[in-house]
């Protein structure tokens, strides 16, 4: 009997911890993991230049515009800036994927996964801070790509500088002045 009453004091601890752990996710305000995104988007873009060859994929890619307009920005909901930073980082993954399917050269298809692996943990990060979600992970139909905030590409090369630009951009404007981190420094 004895036995069964510390199993059962054993199973009550472990499903107190565990309900504890299973909490919803904390937002994750600290602006030092996006700048570790960023340093791997700009390694993949250092890596493309030493690529000599198997890399030089030549292919339309549809990315978000990395241009902010400021004024505009700061008078744009937070859930619209989500939204839009939702779209350019799915806009991402999907060109991203889409190269890796092409590229033949293994360490760059390492990085392509890396990034497109980076892309999902930003999605998840913003998923924490509680911001809209796109509607959408597909690629968007005509009347979207007519939109000013999507780009055609046509390189590699280009593909990573927009990936770096955007991360640093208008991802960095939306976690700096997400209001679960305002909350949490305030």
């Amino acid at each position: 009997m004895q036995k069964f009453s510390d199993l059962v004091l054993v199973l009550m601890v472990f499903v107190w911890l565990v309900r504890d752990q299973v909490s919803a996710l904390r937002p994750i305000c600290d602006l030092r993991v996006l700048d570790h995104f960023v340093r791997e988007a700009q390694d993949s873009e250092i890596i493309m230049h030493g690529c000599r060859v198997d890399c030089g994929v030549t292919k339309s890619y549809f990315v978000p515009m990395t241009s902010v307009d400021f004024a505009v920005w700061e008078q744009t909901d937070v859930q619209e800036q989500a939204a839009e930073v939702q779209t350019g980082l799915s806009l991402l993954v999907q060109a991203l994927s889409s190269a890796r399917h092409t590229v033949i050269s293994s360490p760059l298809a390492s990085t392509l996964d890396n990034n497109i692996s980076n892309m999902h943990s930003l999605g998840q990060i913003l998923h924490s801070l509680h911001l809209q979600q796109a509607k959408s992970s597909v690629l968007p139909n005509d009347s979207a790509l007519n939109s000013t905030q999507i780009q055609e590409i046509s390189s590699l090369p280009e593909l990573l500088r927009v990936q770096s630009s955007f991360l640093r951009g208008k991802v960095r404007l939306l976690l700096s002045a997400a209001p679960a981190c305002q909350k949490q420094n305030g």
